[in-house]
């Protein structure tokens, strides 16, 4: 009885201690690129899923391309740096290679959005898993994208690495008076507007700026103080008026001060506060 007794005890212990051994860092991955659809409208992810029955999802959007051939390598790239920022490996990662070309800027939200609802609704079916939480982050181009998600549709937490364009207005307008290198957003968007001179306010209804409300979820910004000046010139304006939201749910800003455009994947103190706002709402 008393050998009994010291087996039990000595196996309630040992196996405690091997399941703290056990760390995220062990559980295998698969990747895959797919087509998924929601209400008629396909996109193109990576998705680098976890070998889990039950999973919290990071949606990623990348940043800007010069052509549409080029947003499947984006959206790798994107989902890498992404995933290394992580400190915990057991999340599902979805990048999505959202359209930029042959559309006026802004217009891919409704790809973006699709993929959101895709997840939401018909993951669990196709993947044959649980989804658990769901956060969304982007950078740039994908930056501006989520914080636009925002605006439509709750999720668990969204963290947006320099978003933008913040203010299509005064980027175009420098375009128009040959003061930066002309661009397909802004060369478009004059197409079927006019200069900014004449129809300002269409180019604003596209600009980060105008989406400053109604944040449905907590959200985190995060903003390299060496960014370009088209960039910092409203980076001001538009915190404020985050910061001015009376219909939103919490905003976090980090600046990281020394950095630039990529500050989140190249400051320890960005990744921290990026870790920490995922860990505290899983």
């Amino acid at each position: 009885m008393k050998l009994l007794i010291l087996l039990t005890f000595f196996f309630f212990f040992t196996s405690g201690c091997a399941k703290d051994n056990i760390t995220d860092k062990n559980i295998p991955y698969s990747r895959t690129t797919r087509t998924i659809t929601y209400n008629n409208i396909d996109v193109d992810v990576i998705i680098d899923k976890p070998a889990l029955d039950e999973v919290d999802v990071l949606i990623i959007f990348h940043g800007t391309v010069k052509s549409d051939s080029n947003i499947l390598n984006a959206a790798e790239k994107a989902l890498n740096k992404f995933k290394n920022l992580l400190n915990k490996q057991d999340m599902m990662i979805i990048s999505v290679a959202h359209p930029q070309h042959n559309i006026l800027f802004g217009d891919n939200i409704i790809q973006a959005e699709a993929a959101l609802l895709w997840v939401k609704h018909c993951a669990k079916q196709e993947l044959e898993i649980t989804v658990k939480k769901i956060f969304l982050a982007g950078h740039s181009q994908g930056g501006y994208l989520v914080t636009r998600l925002n605006t439509m549709h709750q999720t668990d937490g969204v963290i947006a690495n320099a978003p933008g364009p913040l203010n299509l207005v005064f980027r175009c307008q420098l375009e128009e008076n040959d003061k930066i290198p002309s661009s397909y957003v802004c060369d478009t968007l004059k197409s079927v507007y006019g200069l900014t001179t004449t129809n300002p306010e269409a180019y604003f209804q596209r600009s980060l700026l105008n989406f400053t409300d109604g944040f449905k979820s907590d959200i985190l910004f995060i903003q390299g103080l060496n960014d370009k000046p088209i960039q910092m010139h409203s980076w001001p304006i538009f915190k404020q008026a985050v910061l001015d939201c009376t219909n939103c749910q919490d905003r976090q800003f980090v600046e990281v001060t020394g950095a630039g455009h990529a500050a989140l994947f190249i400051s320890q103190s960005a990744k921290i506060e990026f870790n920490n706002f995922i860990n505290s709402r899983r």
